[in-house]
């Protein structure tokens, strides 16, 4: 079992989101100069799970943890490098894909949960492109198919080798009766461009297009005879690299390792505590805010590294968040406390956005925004609950933005001393955050109401008590102490009782208002399409194609059209 596996305190086994390159069973990370190579070379022995060979380079969430991983410290540890290969490890084959026997065993939570997580990480290397400089380049030898040439298509940039034997492939609906469950369809229309009648062929045909046609088709950007590839790589490298804005010669920032404790049912990190209650099916996050100004300047932040506030909490917010998706499945809502000096949040904000031509704040800022990115996808009830003592400012009020539903205590609660609770905005409520869909949460709050926009811009810097906020249309309810705990107690209850599934589907469709994105439709057919074939026996069943692949017996399909 592979080390991404760990026990909690309680003896239960979880996935662990934390690793570093020592402990990698699957990549191989190498920089030279500006440009850094990512070698795809799985260790078949190295599954998550018994039951299962990861052949042909094909991939579990292990495999995909290490990648998300290795792209990170590329973006932190690395600034000078300006392009990515991504190549395979493997002769006569890049990637096969997910791993069938992996999926065919996997629970229905396990196999979703994989998708959306691997489809954040290649949402991450065209992040990297559009906002950090950092290109990608694919060099596809060998089959290149399915879950494979997904992570191809993530890249700027697919060159395949013209070898009469390399091809690309989506053969999932043919061979699983299932889709390509990391934006494959999506990405071959609304990003390569392919033709609908192309597109339609492509993800039909189980060998795949090579050569000429996968060209032509716009399914790959050029083909390569493999006696010029070394050639053709370092030219193609040289070309993107002067392209990038990285910067020449800065210091890079080691993400070492998370500072978290296990104590029963809670995880503490520095900058935060996760508690479970699992009684009442409802994990708690509650956020502490920085103790400390901001530095001096960037070169003052750069020393600090990873223990710089607003990096320290993005990291432990993203664990978090991944903990409770992944290893904590019957929790029904996760309720967000903070608790701190809203002027240093705010401080740290101006910080950022003062130096946001350096390097390191804008990847900060760049993983700030994929944090509350995975909060907005995360299919759990999300609740904010504003008391005195708080610190949702800035930054931190973009997770108040995106939550489904906001409380805020008016005054005091039982006579405690603390001042009353606040909502403060900033500058980083307007711009650096957008949601999947491409805007931001307040203007996904507010659609068509420019006049409440406009108001809520007005605010910035306004330290909004219960009543303001509440007014201005940024909380959901404002109660005072006496109808505080009840209303609480009474919507926690009852989210707690509805129907998971029926809160999932609601919530993905309440949570993403206005225009579409490439980026909102993969994970919107993942919510629906994917979400449904994983569950329908042409695909799970018994006799349906995922479980029979590789045996020998044919599926056994119910032809009724749904």
């Amino acid at each position: 079992m592979a080390e991404a596996t760990r026990k909690l305190a309680n003896g239960a086994q979880h996935i662990d989101f934390s690793t570093d390159p020592s402990r990698y069973r699957h990549w191989k990370l190498a920089v030279d100069g500006n440009v850094a190579t990512l070698t795809m070379d799985v260790d078949e022995k190295g599954g998550l799970y018994e039951g299962y060979e990861l052949k042909l380079n094909s991939y579990d969430l292990g495999v995909d943890i290490e990648l998300a991983d290795a792209l990170q410290r590329l973006r932190f540890e690395h600034p000078e490098v300006k392009v990515i290969l991504l190549r395979s490890g493997k002769p006569r084959v890049f990637c096969a894909g997910a791993n069938i026997r992996m999926l065919a065993g996997a629970t229905h939570a396990d196999k979703v949960n994989f998708c959306k997580f691997t489809n954040e990480t290649r949402n991450g290397i065209e992040d990297s492109s559009e906002n950090s400089g950092q290109k990608t380049i694919a060099v596809v030898t060998g089959s290149c198919a399915g879950g494979g040439y997904e992570l191809a298509l993530a890249a700027d940039h697919i060159m395949l080798v013209d070898d009469g034997s390399s091809t690309v492939s989506l053969p999932e609906l043919p061979l699983l009766a299932v889709l390509p469950g990391t934006g494959g369809l999506t990405r071959v229309t609304d990003k390569r461009k392919v033709r609908r009648d192309h597109a339609d062929v492509f993800c039909t045909t189980e060998e795949g297009i090579k050569g000429k046609r996968a060209v032509e088709w716009r399914l790959v950007d050029e083909i390569v005879p493999n006696t010029k590839r070394e050639e053709v790589v370092k030219a193609r490298a040289e070309e993107f690299a002067r392209k990038s804005d990285r910067p020449a010669g800065a210091k890079g920032v080691a993400l070492t390792p998370l500072k978290r404790r296990f104590e029963g049912d809670a995880i503490e990190y520095e900058t935060l505590t996760l508690a479970i209650d699992r009684a009442g099916r409802r994990a708690t996050i509650t956020l502490r805010g920085p103790d400390a100004n901001p530095p001096a300047n960037a070169e003052e932040m750069t020393a600090q590294g990873a223990e710089f506030w607003p990096l320290k909490a993005a990291r432990e917010l993203d664990d978090a968040i991944l903990h409770i998706r992944t290893n904590e499945l019957e929790l029904a809502v996760i309720v967000f406390k903070s608790q701190g000096d809203s002027d240093k949040v705010l401080a740290y904000d101006a910080f950022l956005d003062a130096n946001k031509t350096d390097w390191l704040a804008r990847e900060i800022r760049n993983y700030w925004k994929r944090v509350l990115k995975r909060i907005d996808l995360t299919s759990r009830s999300l609740v904010a609950v504003i008391e005195p003592g708080s610190c949702f400012a800035g930054t931190l009020a973009e997770i108040v933005l995106a939550c489904d539903r906001s409380y805020m205590l008016i005054g005091q609660l039982n006579g405690g001393n603390l001042p009353p609770a606040t909502l403060t905005l900033s500058d980083a409520n307007f711009g650096p955050y957008p949601m999947p869909n491409g805007i931001t949460r307040l203007q996904s709050r507010f659609l068509d109401d420019k006049a409440a926009l406009d108001n809520a811009r007005a605010k910035i810097g306004q330290p909004l008590e219960a009543e303001a906020a509440e007014e201005a249309g940024l909380v959901t309810f404002a109660y005072d102490d006496i109808d505080w705990d009840d209303e609480i107690r009474i919507f926690l209850e009852e989210r707690a009782s509805f129907s998971p599934d029926g809160l999932t589907g609601m919530e993905a469709n309440l949570r993403f208002g206005g225009p579409e994105t490439m980026e909102s439709k993969i994970f919107a057919r993942l919510t629906a399409w994917q979400n449904w074939i994983f569950q329908r026996p042409n695909a799970v069943g018994e006799e349906g194609a995922l479980r029979r692949y590789g045996t020998g017996q044919k599926a056994t399909f119910d032809m009724r059209r749904v």
